[in-house]
């Protein structure tokens, strides 16, 4: 389906803020509502088994105009109130470590990924809740100081499939959602009917709140502490709808968290309870602008993670492809 945003009437406001409030007992409940485990024989794919051969071919044939856009974040070397510890980047030969010819410069990279500033993919080892990752599996049992012998980014290898942009605030005719914006069920079935789409089974849902706008015209602050992303109260219909990879230009948690001792609801119930592995910190602002103006907010998502064998993660530059 296709559709332009301002053809459409933008979807109703939710009310500011990260609420309703819930209950660790709600959420346990949740957690057990929208849990898969025990579905798939290759339990540390998760949801990404959901993405056969044949979904593939039909993400494929989304591509008519062949416009390629990345959507990472610049490798960040500043210390921010949005990034506590900066990546590392340096020369390791400037031309002079080897024989003259041809001289030679190489650079040394470094980088504690799992933040705030870096564009990454989280693996289901990553996130363990009640002590079990993702299909039951005890996290002390099978991750320890030389990384996860379950659900690990090289378990994961590739994704292609469709990718839906949820983006908010276009549909709503807005420049961005304020930090602790939270998007709720009725929130992204009113954007799916203002942008025509619909998300469906295998499909990689990336959430726009239009934080990099914001950071750009605004300046950066602690999205620790207040970030705009979902209510665990939308999980349960992406759960239905059958996704594959859920990520935004956020880590798809509103902060402060609803939930009661969780820090990161979204994430327990992603990745722990549905085997959905995250997508972080992606730049999103010029995939909202290609969208407008094809009119269209599905495209092929391409995912390729380093094969970091035991690793919860990966540094990534997933790309869209119109």
């Amino acid at each position: 389906m296709t559709g332009n945003p301002s053809d459409a009437p933008p979807p109703p406001p939710t009310g500011a803020g990260n609420g309703p409030a819930v209950s660790r007992r709600e959420f346990d409940a949740l957690f057990a509502t929208v849990r898969t485990w025990g579905r798939w024989t290759s339990a540390d794919r998760g949801a990404w088994n959901r993405v056969t051969p044949d979904r593939v071919r039909q993400a494929t044939a989304l591509v008519r105009t062949g416009t390629v856009i990345p959507m990472a974040r610049p490798w960040d070397t500043a210390a921010g109130p949005d990034n506590s510890k900066p990546a590392l980047h340096f020369m390791s030969d400037l031309g002079d470590a080897e024989a003259p010819e041809p001289s030679t410069y190489k650079d040394f990279l470094a980088v504690d990924y799992h933040g705030k500033a870096v564009s990454h993919l989280d693996a289901l080892s990553h996130i363990a809740y009640r002590g079990h990752l993702y299909d039951g599996r005890p996290a002390h049992e099978l991750v320890d100081s030389r990384g996860a012998r379950f659900g690990s980014v090289s378990a994961l290898g590739c994704l292609v499939t469709r990718g839906v942009l949820l983006d908010l605030p276009a549909a709503a005719g807005s420049a961005w959602l304020e930090p602790e914006h939270a998007v709720h069920a009725e929130d992204i079935v009113a954007t799916e009917r203002a942008l025509g789409v619909t998300v469906g089974d295998g499909d990689a849902v990336l959430l726009r709140s239009g934080s990099m706008r914001r950071r750009r015209e605004r300046g950066a602050w602690n999205p620790d502490a207040a970030s705009a992303g979902f209510h665990v109260d939308a999980m349960p219909l992406l759960a239905e709808r059958g996704i594959a990879l859920l990520g935004g230009d956020g880590d798809s948690d509103v902060r402060p968290s609803p939930v009661e001792g969780v820090h990161s609801p979204v994430h327990a119930l992603a990745i722990a309870a549905m085997g959905v592995p995250l997508l972080d910190n992606l730049d999103l602002e010029a995939l909202s602008t290609a969208c407008a103006e094809a009119g269209r907010y599905a495209f092929l998502l391409l995912v390729a993670p380093l094969n970091i064998p035991g690793g919860t993660g990966s540094p990534v530059t997933p790309i869209a492809v119109l």
